[in-house]
């Protein structure tokens, strides 16, 4: 029996019938073919066959055979302005790969910033991304509004956002890694996020926009930072994002400094709480682990950006067998080129079966498909109102197209979602509001993104190497 709300019956209503459905709920709940109602913004009903009889202001029926509808996918790591250094350094590990485009981050500014947005949230919103999160670290001196360009590029877009605004006060003169012109000082840096969460912050249940504080990494940032950063979010009542434990160099370099790992070290920062999470935590030892779960410390997983700076295989099923709550990321695409989350299922699960204790029983499709929605949810502190398909939620829903040749003899939709290519995006909502139809999107023009990033990052390697 389909579940069901009592909502004003003037609002307009959405009915999606004949689709397979996976909601993502406690009880992961599937249906074979089943219905969603979406009313206003909201799902209002959800269930097997047909959706109820005599609804008012339907203004659109949409038939899902041969589809399945899931939750939208939540991005829970990402470095948008990436977008114009893609197919750089692209034999590096993650140190080397720094250093050689630092010099080059270090000079973008306003245009290239909104632009390179422009771009990372079209190529996620195409592939059934419908909340997105952007970590911005790196404000050069006199770039302009990075944060406000980066918010309108997403508010255009349709897409609900957090953006994570990142810092670095420690520069290559301290012995960071960023060049001395590319940081900020610790006041500027706390006083700039304070002032982004206070213009831009949406604390309510359906929050389209929403801000973390999120000093950048150890080798960037100062241990005053990250504590007063912390004190500074709490006070706020906002999340709060770092990366942590990507590397093996990283473990070196805060038993070098600091005397400790770098699990210990956030936590005498006040840096693990459930108001936190973590991108990578690739390198985790079982007592990292355990402190993750009893903090309720929350992880971003990033498997293709892993890969591609050969940093290791995060511990994703110890991990979830802990109680951490992961979500996946696609993290930047200058260590992720092709910039979108719904192949990131796949190679969660892909990658996960190569750790040798776990192998073939790491990770299946259903936990994919969790890490991409539910998972991501927790993470961003969003899981009671976005990430599984539920009466009262927000409605944020994608129909994924498993009807072609490229799926079509899958017999089960979310193994085909998961195993299979990347499924067309038929139908995204976000907010009860469609931003893809057909695989192409409703509120932007990919062409001219296309065209005006390239310019963006040829203007950008021109300045560089004049620099």
């Amino acid at each position: 029996m389909a579940a069901s709300s009592a909502l004003d019956g003037a609002v307009e209503r959405i009915v999606i019938e004949n689709c397979a459905i996976a909601t993502v709920d406690a009880n992961d709940t599937e249906y074979a073919s089943g219905h969603v109602v979406v009313a206003g913004n909201k799902i209002e009903s959800i269930g097997a066959g047909k959706a109820p009889e005599n609804l008012d202001n339907v203004v659109r029926r949409i038939d899902g055979t041969g589809h399945l509808v899931t939750p939208g996918l939540v991005n829970t790591h990402h470095h948008f302005y990436q977008w114009i250094t893609r197919g750089l350094a692209t034999d590096h590990n993650l140190f080397n790969w720094l250093v050689a485009l630092y010099p080059t981050w270090a000079r973008i500014d306003e245009q290239m910033t909104y632009t390179a947005a422009q771009g990372s949230l079209a190529m996620m919103a195409k592939g059934g991304v419908t909340t997105a999160m952007d970590h911005h670290y790196v404000f050069p001196k006199g770039s302009g509004d990075l944060s406000g360009s980066i918010i309108r590029a997403a508010s255009e877009m349709g897409v609900r956002f957090t953006l994570a605004r990142g810092s670095m006060d420690r520069s290559e003169k301290d012995g960071g890694l960023p060049p001395d012109h590319a940081v900020e000082t610790l006041e500027g840096a706390l006083a700039d996020t304070e002032a982004t969460v206070k213009r831009h912050h949406d604390y309510s249940f359906d929050a389209m926009t929403q801000v973390a504080v999120a000093p950048c990494s150890p080798f960037s940032v100062s241990t005053e930072l990250l504590k007063q950063g912390a004190e500074l979010a709490r006070r706020l009542g906002v999340r709060m994002h770092t990366h942590g434990s990507e590397t093996v160099e990283e473990e070196q370099f805060c038993k070098e400094l600091f005397g400790m790992g770098p699990t210990d070290y956030f936590e005498s920062t006040g840096w693990l709480g459930e108001d936190v999470w973590m991108a990578h935590s690739v390198h985790m030892n079982d007592s990292d682990i355990a402190a993750f779960a009893r903090t309720k410390t929350g992880v971003a997983h990033c498997p293709s950006s892993n890969a591609r700076l050969a940093a290791g295989i995060a511990r994703v099923p110890d991990m979830l067998a802990a109680g951490v709550p992961v979500g996946l990321g696609v993290d930047g695409t200058a260590s992720n080129e092709s910039g979108e989350l719904h192949t990131e299922l796949r190679n969660a699960l892909l990658i996960n079966r190569l750790n040798p204790v776990h192998r073939e029983r790491a990770l299946n499709a259903r936990q994919a498909l969790r890490l991409g929605t539910y998972g991501g949810a927790q993470v961003l502190g969003r899981a009671d109102n976005i990430g599984s398909l539920e009466v009262g939620k927000c409605a944020d829903l994608v129909m994924w197209n498993l009807s072609t040749l490229a799926h079509s003899s899958i017999a089960d939709p979310v193994t085909a979602l998961v195993f299979g290519a990347a499924a067309p995006v038929t139908l995204s909502l976000v907010n009860g509001k469609q931003i893809v139809e057909d695989n192409r999107l409703l509120f932007a023009d990919e062409d001219a993104i296309a065209a005006s990033t390239r310019e963006e990052a040829q203007r950008l390697a021109r300045i560089s190497a004049q620099a």
